[in-house]
């Protein structure tokens, strides 16, 4: 079965014209991020706090699923500062003189965001430590006997860490941190306001009940809510009048493979396999990641954090289980072990 990316909020699979449009439709401060509340609201106030005083920002981590607004309030938090967003990943960032050469570049307060910041290589990752407490670092110049270290002093910054698997962090690293703020899925009433807003954007219009079932489908997550509200527009543009309504938006989801509850043809893959090959489960991660074709990891980062908060998946010590719920939205029978005394 072809895997369906509509669902799948990690932004490598994105064209580089989505790349774009997700820009577009990107809010520039916090007044049109709707959403993570309590989250935002704490932001604001550190912002702004940080503003009057003219001082860097402490630094920051965001932490939680793929997709739900790390990269976009980085965005939101440089412009509410005034000043410059270096955009960068932890992958990406191989040697210490990678680093080095973004944090010299960096002017009085600019803000350094680092996506999958759990990838940085020890190496890197030591080199930040004084960076982030002291604005210095120590290089090494030269090789052998005549090696000598040179201290670098850098100008104040904000560095925004970004990363969908939390526990991977090195407490050295997570403890340099101020503010560490994690970013939960949306309700459906949120999703509704932001594709109510991309709409307005993309100057398409959609019914309301047309938007509640997009955002009902999007797995509690803008950038799909985003993604589906294109594909839906594409859809709306060729087999209707160019106007997102129920009936169009639903023949558009069905041919997308997007279920009711919002999930896709390898979240149904992983239920269905679990029940016919493991009799349910419990079934370790990497077991189930064998007879899917997936990935464990993005299994753990992207599929098993929205059917556990779905009800459809529970994980166990002894590995992963199949709920009641899966079995009936699966409309699968639920086979009962044999009693010892049956």
């Amino acid at each position: 079965m072809a895997k369906s990316h509509n669902l799948d909020p990690s932004p490598e699979h994105l064209s580089r014209q989505e790349r774009e449009m997700e820009k577009v439709l990107r809010p520039a401060d916090f007044n049109d991020f709707f959403g993570q509340y309590n989250v935002v609201d704490n932001l604001k106030i550190f912002v702004e706090a940080a503003r009057q005083r003219g001082e860097a920002l402490d630094h920051v981590l965001l932490h939680g699923p793929p997709g739900l607004g790390k990269t976009t309030l980085s965005h939101i938090i440089a412009n509410e500062l005034g000043v410059k967003l270096r955009l960068t990943s932890g992958p990406v960032l191989d040697k210490p003189g990678d680093l080095a050469g973004l944090l010299t570049n960096l002017e009085k307060n600019d803000v350094l965001f680092i996506d999958e910041i759990h990838r940085l290589s020890p190496l890197v990752e030591e080199y930040l430590y004084s960076a982030m407490e002291d604005y210095r670092i120590d290089i090494m110049i030269e090789t052998g006997p005549n090696a000598r270290s040179v201290q670098i002093s850098l100008n104040p910054f904000t560095l925004i860490g970004a990363t969908t698997r939390s526990g991977l962090l090195t407490s050295p690293l997570r403890s340099r941190f101020g503010i560490n703020l994690r970013l939960s899925y949306y309700d459906s009433q949120v999703l509704d306001q932001i594709i109510k807003r991309s709409a307005s954007i993309l100057k398409v219009p959609v019914e309301n009940k047309a938007s509640m079932e997009i955002a009902s489908r999007s797995r509690g997550t803008p950038r799909i809510a985003n993604l589906l509200l294109r594909r839906v527009r594409d859809f709306a543009q060729i087999k209707g009048d160019g106007k997102i309504d129920l009936a169009i938006t639903q023949y558009a989801l069905q041919s997308l493979n997007v279920d009711r509850y919002g999930l896709d043809e390898m979240d149904n893959k992983i239920l269905t396999t679990i029940i016919e090959k493991f009799k349910g489960g419990p079934v370790g991660l990497n077991t189930i990641a064998t007879a899917v074709g997936e990935d464990s990891g993005t299994i753990e980062e992207v599929y098993e954090p929205f059917l556990i908060m779905e009800g459809f998946l529970s994980r166990t010590p002894r590995g992963r289980e199949v709920t009641e719920r899966a079995y009936a939205h699966l409309g699968k029978s639920q086979l009962r072990e044999p009693d010892l005394f049956d």
